[in-house]
């Protein structure tokens, strides 16, 4: 009884000291979550694809396995909708959402639209599973930057 007392005590003790540091589940899960919002970009808004391509949300997979975002949505308090297709975000990546046109790739997809999506004063962005569950959202209300690290 005496042993099983002393090292309770010496646990207690360490761990009160900081050596041991167990993770919670929520950070040794990770998540998939916006991780930016660039909503002014840069220069006069022409409706250029260059200016539109500049206007961009980014979502970030902090986990430690890759994770299918097919159906996955980002959508404004608008109602625009991004709809992901067939991609898979690797673990520890982070993708690029444009509004513009352009080829996707690993690193940059693009919305293919001719219109800016993220109004330069304030806005949320909500990324929805292709199920409608809620996993993130992201406001700003300012117009004294061009973006907000979620």
């Amino acid at each position: 009884m005496l042993r099983i007392r002393s090292i309770a005590a010496a646990t207690a003790a360490v761990a009160a000291m900081g050596i041991v540091s167990m993770p919670t589940p929520a950070q040794a899960a990770g998540s998939v979550h916006l991780a930016k919002i660039y909503y002014d970009s840069p220069g006069t808004d022409s409706r250029s694809n260059a200016s539109l391509n500049a206007e961009y949300v980014q979502v970030r997979n902090t986990t430690n396995a890759a994770v299918n975002l097919r159906g996955w949505t980002v959508t404004d308090a608008a109602d625009h909708k991004y709809t992901f297709g067939s991609y898979s975000l690797g673990r520890g990546k982070t993708v690029t959402i444009r509004t513009g046109q352009g080829s996707n790739t690993s690193a940059n997809l693009y919305q293919q639209r001719r219109a800016y999506v993220w109004n330069n004063d304030r806005d949320t962005a909500t990324l929805k599973k292709a199920n409608g569950t809620r996993v993130d959202s992201c406001s700003y209300d300012s117009t004294r930057v061009d973006y907000v690290t979620c």
